[in-house]
Parts: C-alpha cells; structure tokens; sequence
C-alpha cells in the first residue's frame, strides 16, 4: 500500500512542479493555488509512507519519478525538445528508481 501512495505522491508532485510554469512567477491566481495544494498534498503523502518505506528510498522515488513525468511531460505540452541527452537521462533516472525498489523494503 505504501508503494501506491508514493505513486500518488509523484503524480502530485508532477502537478505541482507543472503548475509553476503557468503560475508565471506566482503572479496568476488559479495556477499558484495549484502549486500550494499540489505541493501540500505530494508532502502529505510522501510522509505517510515514511513508516513503511526507507526515507532515503522513498524520497528518491519521489523525486526520480516527479522528474521522469516532468521532463516527459513538458515534452508534450510545452515543447521542450526531445533529444537523445536527454532520453538517455531519463532511462538512467529510471535505472535508478528501479534498482532502489528493487533493494528497497517491502
């Protein structure tokens, strides 16, 4: 269960890190409310899965797979470029993410 509540982490912390783009320097309401209850809330949840799970493994995962969604996702919607850097980045954050699971608790 705590695998699958720091999923729900990530994809929040993956909200929130896309809603500072449109917040435009915390200038626009609506996006800036997101960054604050996104950001709250992928927190909230990365903490409660703390008493199950390594700190240190669970903040890697957080943070490997809110990156992963963040560059793929600004890919997409924002037209950053897709290059093979940084495809080959992406595929050692995952190596990563995967190995930490992998040598990780529960």
């Amino acid at each position: 269960m705590a695998w699958l509540v720091l999923l729900a982490a990530a994809a929040f912390e993956i909200a929130f890190a896309l809603s500072l783009k449109p917040s435009e320097g915390f200038s626009r309401l609506w996006p800036t409310v997101g960054v604050l209850v996104f950001g709250g809330i992928s927190v909230v949840l990365l903490a409660k899965t703390l008493d199950r799970l390594p700190v240190g493994t669970a903040y890697a995962v957080w943070t490997g797979l809110g990156s992963i969604g963040v560059v793929s996702l600004g890919i997409v919607l924002f037209d950053e470029p897709l290059t093979p850097a940084r495809l080959a980045c992406i595929a050692l954050i995952v190596t990563g993410v995967v190995g930490l699971r992998l040598v990780g608790a529960e």
